[in-house]
């Protein structure tokens, strides 16, 4: 049997476009429209610690990135209960020990596989953060899109957000790997295999790349196919993986999401007197 740490149980495979987030999800209201042949949903989510609402554009008939999946609204519902009750949240101990460890009072964060951009922005927001949110080249315009819709809340806030593309398993642009960030942000980036070796390599190349030694990778992530495993067998050989949090199931489904800690591993100092003496 298959833990937490694995990704998920060892039930059968799960389709991922039925697990798409549905209308009728409770902190989100959606609006469809039609603009140049294109439909596009506006998605208006509400962030109770900032008393604010998020306006977030999904654009279905382009493709899966341009859809805000569920694993991206648990994200985003820690994010923003993290602010309201710092004491409880399953994050507060990760988020505490960056904030000590920063140089500056300001987080930098990086999302990847950003899709809508919902959590990026919203981690902005809450945290007043200063966030950089990124994707593949064709996702680029949606998500310059959504954070000139929410400008006003990220400013009242204190927060930040800028847009640049990065694709997995390439050589990091400079200056983002200049950056040095505190946090690293995803939801929903594990779900076609050949993406696995991609998505490591890149992970190696901000949280072992010689950079910010107290860097942490968050993800949330929703099981859907049992080969899920083996990018958590490769994840383990080189980071430590932790479950933070998992969700309930919701009705009529038997797995939640679940939010993962990524962090380089620590090299084991040998206990004193072990080495022998010349």
């Amino acid at each position: 049997m298959s833990s937490d740490l694995d990704g998920g149980g060892d039930d059968d495979d799960i389709n991922p476009i039925s697990l798409i987030l549905p209308v009728e999800e409770a902190d989100i209201n959606k609006l469809s429209i039609r603009h140049d042949a294109v439909a596009s949903e506006l998605l208006h989510h509400f962030l109770t610690s900032i008393n604010s609402t998020l306006s977030i554009r999904q654009l279905p008939s382009q493709g899966l990135s341009f859809q805000l999946w569920p694993a991206a609204t648990t994200l985003v519902n820690l994010l923003d209960d993290h602010r309201s009750h710092p004491q409880t949240n399953p994050l507060a101990p990760t988020l505490t020990a960056l904030r000590q460890a920063s140089e500056s009072p300001t987080l930098k964060v990086l999302e990847i596989g950003s899709g809508t951009g919902l959590v990026g922005i919203a981690a902005a927001a809450t945290f007043g953060a200063k966030v950089t949110i990124t994707d593949l080249s064709h996702v680029i315009s949606n998500l310059q899109f959504n954070v000139e819709a929410n400008a006003g809340i990220l400013a009242a806030n204190g927060g930040c957000v800028q847009v640049a593309p990065l694709h997995w398993g390439e050589a990091i642009d400079a200056e983002l790997i200049q950056q040095d960030f505190d946090l690293i942000l995803a939801s929903d980036v594990v779900y076609h295999d050949h993406l696995y070796d991609p998505l490591i390599q890149t992970l190696k190349g901000f949280l072992l790349g010689g950079g910010n030694p107290k860097m942490v990778f968050l993800m949330a992530h929703l099981r859907r196919w049992k080969k899920d495993s083996v990018f958590f067998r490769k994840a383990r050989k080189l980071f430590e993986v932790e479950v933070l949090h998992t969700d309930p199931p919701p009705p009529g489904s038997r797995i939640g999401v679940v939010v993962y800690r990524f962090s380089a591993k620590q090299s084991k100092k040998p206990a004193i007197g072990s080495a022998r003496q010349g």
